[in-house]
C-alpha cells in the first residue's frame, strides 16, 4: 500500500514540476526548496511506527502545504488530498465521505477546481484500491498462517500415526513371538520331554527287564512321532498360503510404484488366486516389472493398469498404460521384452506385445 501512495504522490510532484516549466514563475530556488521539505518530511512518515508520531508529521506536512500555497505558488495545494487521506483514513467507516472531506478544499482555489478536483479523485481511488487489496492480502496471509499451521498439525499426526504403526508391529511381532514360543513349549517341549523320561527308564531296564525296556522305548517312539506331528501341523499353521504371498507382494510392490513414481496404478484380480502357482508367481512378479519399467521410460503415461485374471485354463495378467504407444509400427523387442518371452516360454506361456492404444504387455500362463 504504501508505495502505491508513494507513486501518486511522485505523479503529483511531476505535475508540479511541469506546470512550472510551462509557467513564467522565476522563483525557482524556493519551488525546488519546498518540494524537498515536502519530500523529507513525507518520507519520515514510513521511518516511524509509532501512530501518534505519524498523525504529528501528516499535520506538519499539511501545514507546510498552505504555507507553500501562499507563499510559494498556489499549486501546491494539490499535494493536500494525499495528506488529509493518509491523516483521517483509518477513522472513517464509509470511505465515500473522505472524498468529500478531500475535495473541501476546492472552495479556496477557484482557479484550480478542476485540477485539485481531478487529483483528490485520483488519490481518493488510489487509497480505495490499495486499502482493499490490503485487506484482501491480510486475509490471504492469515489463511495461508492457518494452513500452515494446519499442515504442521497433521504432519505431526501423521508422524505420530507412523510411530503408533510401528510400534504396533513390533508389539504385534513380540506377541506372535511368545505365542509360538508358548505353543512349542506346551505341546513339544512336552512330548519331547515325556520321551526322554521313556528312554531313560528303558536305558535303566535294559539289563533288568528287556520286556519293559523295549515297552517304554516303544512309547519314547510314539511320543516322538506326536511331538514330530506336532511340529508339521505348527509350521503348516504359521506358513501363509503361497497366493498370499505372491498377492501380497505384488500389492506392496505396485503400491511403493506408484509413490515413487506418481502414477495412477489400479490393480485388478479376478478368480481362484489358489490355481497360480510359485512359479507362475514368480513369472508374474517379473514380467510386471519389466513392463512398468518399460512403460516408465517410453511411454510417459500417466496411469498404468494391472489386471490378473485366473480363467478356466490360464493365467492371464496384463500390464496396460495410456501412454503414446507406436501406433500402427510394428513394436521392436528389445532385452526386456526378449526376456518376458523366454521366462514365460520356459513353463508354456505366451506374452502378447500391443502398442496400437498406449502400451500393454499380456502374459498368458496356462493351468495345470
Amino acid at each position: 500500500m504504501e508505495l502505491w501512495i508513494i507513486f501518486s504522490k511522485l505523479i503529483i510532484i511531476l505535475f508540479l514540476s511541469f506546470s512550472y516549466v510551462q509557467s513564467e514563475t522565476t522563483n525557482l530556488a524556493w519551488i525546488v526548496l519546498s518540494i524537498l521539505v515536502y519530500i523529507s518530511v513525507n518520507i519520515t512518515v514510513y521511518l516511524v511506527r509509532l501512530e501518534k508520531v505519524k498523525i504529528a508529521i501528516y499535520l506538519v506536512s499539511m501545514t507546510l502545504i498552505f504555507i507553500f500555497f501562499r507563499e510559494v505558488k498556489s499549486l501546491f495545494i494539490l499535494l493536500l488530498p494525499n495528506n488529509i487521506y493518509e491523516l483521517t483514513w483509518p477513522f472513517f467507516e464509509k470511505k465515500w465521505l473522505l472524498l468529500v472531506v478531500g475535495l473541501l478544499p476546492v472552495f479556496i482555489v477557484p482557479q484550480l477546481q478542476a485540477s485539485y478536483g481531478l487529483i483528490a479523485t485520483f488519490c481518493f481511488v488510489v487509497y480505495f484500491m490499495t486499502s482493499h487489496y490490503s485487506k484482501k492480502l491480510i486475509k490471504f496471509e492469515n489463511t495461508l498462517d492457518k494452513m500452515r499451521v494446519d499442515i504442521q498439525r497433521l504432519s505431526k499426526s501423521l508422524h505420530e500415526n507412523k510411530e503408533y504403526i510401528r510400534q504396533s508391529e513390533y508389539t504385534y511381532r513380540l506377541e506372535e513371538r511368545n505365542r509360538i514360543s508358548q505353543q512349542i513349549h506346551d505341546s513339544i517341549g512336552h512330548s519331547m520331554t515325556g520321551a526322554l523320561i521313556q528312554m531313560e527308564a528303558a536305558k535303566t531296564l535294559m539289563a533288568i527287564d528287556q520286556t519293559k525296556a523295549v515297552e517304554l522305548l516303544q512309547n519314547a517312539i510314539n511320543i516322538s512321532k506326536e511331538g514330530i506331528e506336532d511340529i508339521r501341523i505348527t509350521l503348516k499353521n504359521m506358513k501363509p498360503p503361497t497366493e498370499q504371498i505372491g498377492l501380497q507382494r505384488l500389492k506392496l510392490f505396485i503400491e511403493e510404484f506408484s509413490i515413487q513414481h506418481q502414477l495412477r496404478m489400479p490393480f485388478i484380480y479376478k478368480g481362484n488366486i489358489d490355481l497360480i502357482t510359485p512359479i507362475q508367481w514368480r513369472i508374474i512378479a517379473e514380467n510386471i516389472t519389466e513392463a512398468l519399467t518399460n512403460s516408465l521410460k517410453y511411454s510417459s503415461a500417466s496411469e498404468i493398469s494391472i489386471d490378473i485374471q485366473v480363467l478356466n485354463k490360464l493365467v492371464r495378467v496384463e500390464v496396460h498404460d495410456n501412454g503414446k504407444g507406436i501406433g500402427s509400427g510394428k513394436v521392436v523387442k528389445g532385452l526386456g521384452i526378449v526376456g518376458m518371452e523366454e521366462r514365460t516360454a520356459s513353463i508354456k506361456g505366451t506374452v502378447i506385445v500391443d502398442g496400437t492404444n498406449g502400451f500393454s504387455v499380456t502374459t498368458l500362463l496356462p493351468i495345470a
